[in-house]
Parts: C-alpha cells; sequence; structure tokens
C-alpha cells in the first residue's frame, strides 16, 4: 500500500471511532443530525441559512436535510421562511427555542468531544492535527475548483 492508502485508512478508522464513541454518549434532547442542523445555524449570520446552502453544510443528502428541517420547523426549533434573492427557495432560521435546545446539548456535548479528543492526544498534537485537517480539506477543495 501507499503511504496515502495507509494514511487514509488510519485517518478513516480513527473518524469512525471517535463518531462510534460521540454518538453512544450524545445526550437526548434532539438527535445527532437534528443537532448537526442547529449547530451549523447557530454559527451563521442571524442564525440562517438558504436550505441549498445548508444541505451543503450537512452530511445528508438534499431530500433528507427538507424532511428534517420540515421535522424541526414542525417541534418549533426552526422556521422556514420565503428566500427573498430567489423566489422558489426558502430560509431557514434557528428559532430561540431551536437556539436553547442546541445549546443545552451542546454544552454536554463539548465535554464528550473534548474527553475523547485528549484521550490519546496532547494540546500540541491536537493543534497539529486541526492544522492538518484543514490543509487536507483545503487541498481537496482547491483540487475541485472550490477554492
Amino acid at each position: 500500500m501507499t503511504e496515502a492508502v495507509d494514511a487514509w485508512e488510519s485517518l478513516f478508522r480513527a473518524q469512525v471511532a471517535v463518531m462510534r464513541r460521540l454518538v453512544a454518549e450524545f445526550p437526548p434532547g434532539v438527535s445527532f443530525t437534528e443537532y448537526d442542523v442547529l449547530f451549523n445555524l447557530s454559527r451563521r449570520p442571524d442564525r440562517q441559512a438558504r436550505q441549498r446552502d445548508l444541505t451543503g453544510l450537512v452530511l445528508l443528502t438534499q431530500p433528507s436535510v427538507s424532511r428534517l428541517v420540515d421535522r424541526l420547523a414542525a417541534r418549533g426549533l426552526l422556521e422556514k421562511l420565503p428566500d427573498p434573492s430567489d423566489r422558489r427557495g426558502t430560509v431557514v432560521r434557528l428559532t430561540d427555542a431551536g437556539y436553547r435546545a442546541f445549546a443545552a446539548v451542546a454544552a454536554q456535548h463539548v465535554r464528550s468531544i473534548e474527553a475523547v479528543m485528549t484521550a490519546g492526544l496532547d494540546p500540541e498534537e491536537l493543534r497539529a492535527l486541526r492544522t492538518l485537517a484543514d490543509r487536507l480539506r483545503a487541498g481537496i477543495a482547491d483540487a475541485a475548483g472550490g477554492g
């Protein structure tokens, strides 16, 4: 095998182990995929995004994102608004209740992330991991023409 394949295998196995642990320890209130949507919206200006842009931020297909947004809106955690720049589009906004649900889960989830990530890595190694992961992601975007 090549160094690239060996590195990919190691990265993939580490990611699977981390995700399994985080999912197993995920606090009640919202699901892991619901949290991903709430998290991404919480980081956006005005806690909102066009639904098609949200699809690019999460690890779900467009139809899955649409169904998930509908479920979260029905629970009052999101609201769907017409996109002022595209009448065919939809803007999804995190409601105050949605932000509170996100924040309640986030505090415990952050503690789980810190425990998992520091179990085998010290602060310097965590910084190096972040740098490498960011460089990898940027290189993939550059190779795909995504700048």
